[in-house]
């Protein structure tokens, strides 16, 4: 079954933007994946406005959050994979949802290890 993440993000997205407010992300920048301008991070994570209006080309698949914004003044490509989205909300009010990721460790857990006899 694929995460539910995605769809909730996409729906908060358009909730908040529906309800005139100003959709932030924030996320886990040391994450895999995660393609982000260097020196906006801090203590390995980063708030994006990925609002319709500060965005160029925004696409939220079921993998990923991509688009073009501007960081002092330069166009720059972000991608987000939504494993690393911690949490999305509304800048005015807070209101939000906050992501744990655990079928992801379970995922992880429930791998077989990869041994190799050594002679």
């Amino acid at each position: 079954m694929s995460s539910v993440v995605p769809y909730l993000i996409r729906a908060y997205c358009d909730w908040i933007e529906d309800s005139s407010f100003t959709p932030h992300i924030l996320v886990n920048s040391e994450k895999a994946g995660v393609s982000i301008p260097e020196g906006f991070a801090s203590q390995g994570k980063i708030v994006l406005n990925i609002d319709s209006s500060a965005t160029e080309g925004r696409v939220i698949t079921n993998e990923s959050i991509s688009f073009k914004a501007r960081f002092n003044g330069r166009s720059e490509k972000i991608t987000v994979p939504c494993s690393a989205v911690l949490s999305i909300y509304a800048k005015e009010n807070g209101e939000g949802m906050f992501f744990d990721n655990k079928a992801e460790l379970l995922d992880q857990k429930n791998q077989k290890p990869n041994l190799t006899i050594l002679d």
